[in-house]
């Protein structure tokens, strides 16, 4: 369906694309046009299958080469959602996670009154054959699942960027009237958030919590998750990071006195 018109004023800006391990550069390609279509501009990828740039995604692109000119490579999905402060992931199967699932149309009214506020949100899609694994979606605060016949759910990745990039740009300016608090209560970059598990998990190891290696995937999942619900602002987290130290101090303390 031909509608390229070079005179028309260009729709722009947005949630920020995110393509984990994606295996075929048609499809990046393919997506890219998705996006520009529905005024997505910011392309994020993690580590491409068959590498990075590539022609075939031009190819794909069909014109939206500056999707793919602006691109930026990164090595892990922590990684390329560092700086977003709320990530949405795309799934079609039922996880086992306690999370927010919500369709599309719903999902777009949400990230209008978060970016409207100054917040930077993410839309993630897993790669061609199987989606996001639970560790990818462990690390979103929201599920956005795309109500289709559940007989037969499954899109490419073209596809899923479409309808969800097309229920952005059709929800327009119509900003949710429910105000975000301001100042100090804006949630912390997961950057910040991704520093603390990691911390968080080195003092359960070191202290043998996670010593039930079986075991362990799942339940860093659960503590992510649990910490991803909580939204915890800069402040909290420099809070539970105090925490950590004194709770450590005191049992490296103690079994040093034990020694002696």
């Amino acid at each position: 369906m031909a509608g390229t018109n070079s005179t028309q004023a260009s729709v722009l800006g947005g949630p920020i694309v995110v393509l984990v391990e994606p295996q075929l550069g048609e499809n990046i390609g393919m997506a890219a046009r998705a996006m520009l279509n529905c005024g997505l501009t910011e392309l994020r990828l993690v580590t491409p299958r068959d590498g990075w740039p590539s022609d075939d995604a031009i190819a794909a692109a069909s014109g939206a080469d500056c999707i793919l000119d602006a691109a930026r490579l990164f090595p892990t999905a922590e990684a390329a959602i560092a700086d977003l402060h709320h990530v949405y992931a795309t799934s079609a199967r039922p996880r086992g996670m306690v999370k927010t699932i919500l369709t599309p149309r719903f999902a777009v009214g949400r990230m209008r009154t978060q970016i409207a506020a100054g917040r930077r949100c993410g839309l993630m899609f897993g790669a061609e054959r199987m989606g996001l694994v639970n560790d990818h979606i462990a690390l979103a605060d929201t599920v956005i699942s795309v109500p289709l016949n559940p007989a037969f759910a499954s899109l490419n990745l073209a596809q899923a960027v479409l309808v969800v990039g097309y229920e952005w740009f059709q929800s327009g300016d119509a900003t949710s009237p429910h105000a975000i608090s301001g100042g100090g209560d804006e949630p912390a970059p997961k950057a910040e958030l991704l520093n603390f598990m990691m911390r968080l998990e080195a003092e359960l190891d070191d202290c043998g919590f996670l010593r039930n290696q079986e075991a362990r995937p799942s339940m860093v999942r659960n503590l992510r998750n649990l910490f991803q619900r909580a939204g915890a602002t800069e402040q909290e987290l420099r809070t539970m990071h105090g925490v950590l130290k004194c709770l450590t101090e005191k049992r490296k303390r103690i079994d040093s006195e034990r020694k002696d």
